[in-house]
């Protein structure tokens, strides 16, 4: 099995599982979810008490606690990748006299991601609390189904606006609640959820402006080189035409840590690319990620008093006003006063 076969297989079961996270997420009970549990179960009958103690207590304080270990993560993973676009690429593509702007196109590109980085981070994404939540209330209606009138939180006791949902990393109720996002170390709510989509489009953006440079000076080293239209010698001194496997391990042997890098950075394009267009599809809906997931799961909800029991509920989602406006929601939140002028 050649060089470019195995890097294909890869590449393919490293999108395959990508993909079957992403169908199985939203999905209760899901095989993947069962999967994972029965997996569990079986270890723990292997792994000693103390480490699963330890292993139960390192997860709770990376995804239920606020840390600043992935921030740390992200700004490392960008320092890795810029310092080697600067280092290895820049400096190829300024001797191959390669436009400016186009070079400094990243840099750019990864200013605007670092500004709203910080304004998401440090933003309030709309706590609720108990001076507000009177307000709060009546900026949503409740739609009866994902959200009922006179439920109070039993963490913050007191009622929870529409569209709100308790955090218990932050340990506050948040105002059109999204997620929490480990990356930024903050809640996406009403007040940041803009700028978090922004954030979302300029990292991938930054990521596909690294890889389309980085491929661009790879193709024009093949050029120069006039590889791709000779032929080359094997072990045996017997000749053969340049194939596509060749090109891959000719590139791997002459710029081992350049070709990693487009690599890694094709596939974080790929990826931060597909969840974009899902935070983009949620955004031209007027859907939140929280409202999603519980929309997809509602056959296991109890019966309201007001419904008869024989006839399921069904969701239909109220907030949804028309592409235009549910965009512009995103970066202008509504307020009560704008609510009573409709």
């Amino acid at each position: 099995m050649d060089f470019l076969t195995l890097f294909l297989i890869y590449l393919c079961s490293v999108l395959a599982l990508t993909a079957l996270l992403c169908l199985c997420s939203g999905r209760k009970e899901s095989f993947l979810a069962r999967s994972v549990n029965r997996a569990s179960q079986v270890l723990s009958l292997v792994i000693p008490t103390q480490l699963q103690r330890v292993t139960h207590r390192a997860l709770h304080r990376l995804f239920h606690t606020r840390s600043c270990l992935f921030v740390v993560l992200h700004v490392a993973l960008q320092a890795a990748v810029f310092g080697e676009y600067t280092w290895e690429v820049f400096v190829y593509c300024w001797e191959l006299q390669f436009h400016l702007l186009l070079l400094l196109l990243p840099y750019l590109l990864l200013a605007g991601n670092l500004g709203c980085f910080l304004l998401c981070s440090r933003a309030n994404p709309g706590t609720v609390t108990k001076s507000n939540a009177a307000s709060l209330v009546k900026v949503y209606a409740y739609d009866g189904v994902l959200f009922q009138r006179g439920l109070v939180c039993p963490t913050c006791t007191m009622e929870k606006p529409a569209r709100s949902k308790h955090c218990s990393v932050c340990g506050t109720c948040v105002h059109r609640f999204d997620h929490h996002c480990v990356w930024v170390n903050n809640c996406i709510g009403a007040s940041n959820a803009g700028v978090f989509l922004l954030y979302l489009l300029s990292l991938t953006a930054t990521a596909g402006a690294v890889a389309a440079v980085t491929a661009a000076l790879l193709a024009q080293v093949l050029l120069l080189s006039n590889i791709m239209q000779g032929t080359y010698l094997d072990g045996q001194g017997q000749e053969h035409p340049v194939e596509i496997a060749f090109l891959v391990q000719h590139l791997f042997l002459t710029f081992p840590r350049i070709v990693f890098m487009l690599g890694f950075v094709i596939l974080l394009t790929l990826v931060l690319g597909g969840y974009c267009s899902f935070s983009l599809y949620l955004a031209l809906t007027n859907q939140t990620t929280n409202e999603w997931c519980k929309s997809r799961r509602f056959g296991g909800s109890p019966q309201l008093p007001s419904q008869p029991h024989d006839r399921p509920l069904v969701y239909k989602n109220i907030y949804s006003k028309g592409i235009w406006r549910n965009l512009k929601e995103i970066f202008n939140p509504p307020t009560v006063l704008e609510r009573k002028k409709k």
